[in-house]
């Protein structure tokens, strides 16, 4: 355990084969990198680092959105994407894994904030494994005596050299929620995702492997998860980046948001004394030629 900015309490992983930063605050990993390669997660050098209850979100790597998705209908004056990332979480072990990978363990408990915002009891587990691949797997146990609905994001920003030069692939296919359009239902557009503009999508019922290719920088970013049935991508373009305090004016040309995700349609219902287990694998491979 280290300081780390905002004198906020931070875990420094170092594997065999890849480092990471995991702070408690939101139980939010800030950096992966494998040995050798360029780091892997984007991470604003405007992120606020505050702590407290609720402190503020930090912008960048992989914030936790639970246990809703963007707003809350039914509350609007709560935080937008829940409060998991706004508040300490506890460390749990972290062990040495034969092979040299790495994996912390950190959880988050109901207490008097959360419960004026979500009335259940309920375990937040996040387990994170360090490595060449970074794995993470967020796991919801309902401890209470009747069932909820949860939504729930691992909403990974990814460094990219040039999010205009960059394409993602996997949801040729699929059709999807075009948030910069009111919400509106889009058909699949039968060819990998590039960035021209503000991009703010939810692909619903989308399982399979995202790749985001960076030809810059020479590498793929591959995105496999399981649990999972909503993929989000996200790229905040020019004027959003500049109506953000937290993020810098030209920022969104280095990033790009493939989320793991259930959300809307995709909501999932935890029943009583039941656990739901959300994983993402984050990998990176290099461009041949």
């Amino acid at each position: 355990m280290e300081k780390g900015s905002g004198n906020l309490d931070r875990l420094a992983i170092t594997a065999a084969e890849g480092d990471a930063h995991v702070y408690l605050h939101g139980a939010h990993v800030t950096h992966f990198q494998p040995r050798g390669q360029r780091p892997v997660l984007f991470l604003s050098e405007k992120s606020s680092f505050v702590g407290g209850e609720p402190g503020k979100a930090i912008r960048g790597g992989v914030p936790i959105c639970f246990p809703w998705f963007g707003a809350n209908a039914a509350l609007p004056s709560a935080p937008a994407h829940g409060f998991a990332r706004l508040l300490a979480w506890r460390c749990g072990d972290v062990v040495d894994e034969p092979g040299g990978d790495v994996t912390a363990t950190l959880h988050l408990d109901p207490n008097a904030y959360t419960r004026q915002l979500f009335a259940h009891d309920f375990e937040a587990t996040l387990r994170v494994r360090v490595g060449a691949q970074l794995n993470l797997e967020l796991a919801v146990r309902n401890t209470g005596a009747a069932p909820f609905v949860i939504e729930e994001a691992l909403h990974s920003y990814f460094a990219v050299a040039d999010a205009r030069r960059v394409s993602i692939a996997g949801l040729e296919t699929a059709a999807f929620f075009d948030k910069t359009a009111g919400g509106a239902r889009k058909p699949p557009e039968g060819a990998p995702i590039t960035f021209t503009r503000e991009t703010d999508r939810v692909y619903p019922q989308t399982t399979g492997r995202a790749t985001i290719e960076d030809p810059v920088w020479g590498r793929r970013i591959h995105v496999d998860k399981a649990s999972s049935a909503s993929t989000v991508v996200w790229n905040p373009w020019v004027d959003k980046a500049k109506a953000m305090s937290d993020f810098g004016d030209d920022e969104w040309q280095r990033m790009a948001c493939v989320e793991t995700a259930n959300v809307g349609s995709d909501a999932i219902t935890v029943a009583s004394g039941g656990t739901h287990t959300l994983r993402a694998t984050i990998t990176v491979e290099a461009l041949s030629g």
